[in-house]
């Protein structure tokens, strides 16, 4: 989708300045039907944070990299 291209660069580069500390990954929905109803994903993008397997926070929508930052410095 549009704003998931829109948020690439902030995630790759969340990705980049968290690289120890979290692993950052993205899905194609499309093409992961099975994993968007496991975690009951109902709009992209959509941002889980897991912490010991379990979900502990989400972003729903087009975020910023401060934003993402910040639910990423709450959590670990």
């Amino acid at each position: 989708c549009g704003s998931c291209r829109m948020m690439a660069p902030a995630v790759e580069s969340v990705a980049a300045d968290y690289a120890g500390r979290a692993k950052v990954g993205k899905l194609n929905v499309d093409e992961n039907q099975s994993t968007t109803s496991r975690y009951n994903i109902r709009s992209i993008p959509t941002l889980l944070l897991f912490k010991n397997g379990q979900i502990q926070d989400q972003l729903v929508g087009a975020r910023s990299k401060d934003i993402i930052a910040k639910l990423l410095d709450k959590n670990i």
